[in-house]
């Protein structure tokens, strides 16, 4: 939980400002920044009241960034990378009861021995399973229909394939999520999986996708219609 702002001066609350903004804290690494014009904005979205405080503390912390290019390490890894590209992908959301894991077990050995498409995800709400279309009715019986919440056919998954340096490097995977959330793209699951980073889409959007993540890679410009 995060401190009173009372308790906090503001250089602190300067610096956990700057922190939470990813693209403010890179284009201070880059030297992009207007601190007069960052200063004002931080005092009124904060409160402060210390012009002269927070503009010195975004000083002092701009030359602390100044030695990081936090997207400059991240380009490097997508430079490295290269991007595959499945159809007919499916997902089924089901109740996040033990027995639908139990009943799984059976399918999820038969499919991953198959080197198809699967991944089983479980959290507070629920349990999602994404694999291919011709699975669905044999995961579907497996889970039971009382315990499927939702299904989702004819997607596409979208896997960009990194070396392990990934692992290390912050900020990859919000990198790309932004780029695809800025061009409109709606990520229907995302999942990042060791050196793997995957993201489903509708086919309408698969396209569109698809070249976004390819001008990452190839380090080109997103070109303004791309939505």
């Amino acid at each position: 939980m995060d401190e009173p702002k009372e308790k906090l001066s503001a250089a602190e609350l300067t610096r956990k400002y700057i922190d939470r903004h990813p693209c403010i804290r890179d284009c201070i690494s880059k030297d992009l920044i207007n601190y007069s014009s960052l200063s004002r904005l931080i005092m009124k979205e904060l409160g402060v009241k210390n012009e002269e405080a927070v503009l010195a503390a975004s000083r002092r912390y701009a030359m602390k960034l100044a030695k990081t290019d936090f997207e400059g390490n991240v380009m490097k890894i997508f430079e490295q990378s290269r991007l595959e590209l499945k159809t007919r992908i499916c997902i089924v959301v089901a109740k996040n009861e033990w027995i639908v894991l139990r009943n799984l077990e059976d399918v999820v050995r038969k499919i991953l021995a198959e080197k198809s498409t699967m991944q089983v995800l479980q959290s507070a709400n629920g349990i999602t399973v994404i694999s291919e279309d011709r699975h669905l009715p044999t995961i579907s019986k497996a889970i039971g229909q009382d315990h499927i919440i939702a299904v989702k056919e004819n997607l596409a998954e979208i896997t960009v394939k990194s070396p392990p340096a990934i692992e290390e490097t912050p900020g990859a995977f919000a990198y790309v999520m932004t780029m695809l959330s800025e061009q409109g793209i709606n990520l229907l699951e995302a999942v990042s999986c060791y050196t793997d980073t995957i993201f489903i889409v509708s086919r309408d959007d698969m396209m569109r996708a698809f070249d976004i993540l390819s001008t990452i890679i190839e380090g080109k410009i997103i070109p303004e219609n791309s939505r």
